[in-house]
């Protein structure tokens, strides 16, 4: 797993679908059914980990990115 979209594939196995507009939202469900995939023992501690890891990337690579877009505008 290396991708946000091996997340989304991992995700889409056991049915489940995430999109509700606001990417930061989108990720932390994700982060949410990742952690009861794991809970309900249908995913290892390596794909958990994994998986919590690039969530996490790329939820501050988010964060940031809107950071600078509202300095950005401020200016």
């Amino acid at each position: 797993m290396r991708t946000i979209y091996d997340i989304q594939q991992l995700l889409k196995r056991f049915g489940v679908f995430i999109y509700v507009g606001d990417r930061i939202a989108d990720l932390e469900l994700m982060e949410d059914e990742v952690r009861e995939l794991y809970k309900s023992q249908f995913i290892d501690t390596k794909e958990f980990q994994m998986a919590l890891l690039l969530l996490r990337q790329e939820i501050e690579r988010e964060k940031s990115k809107r950071l600078k877009q509202a300095s950005v505008k401020d200016e």
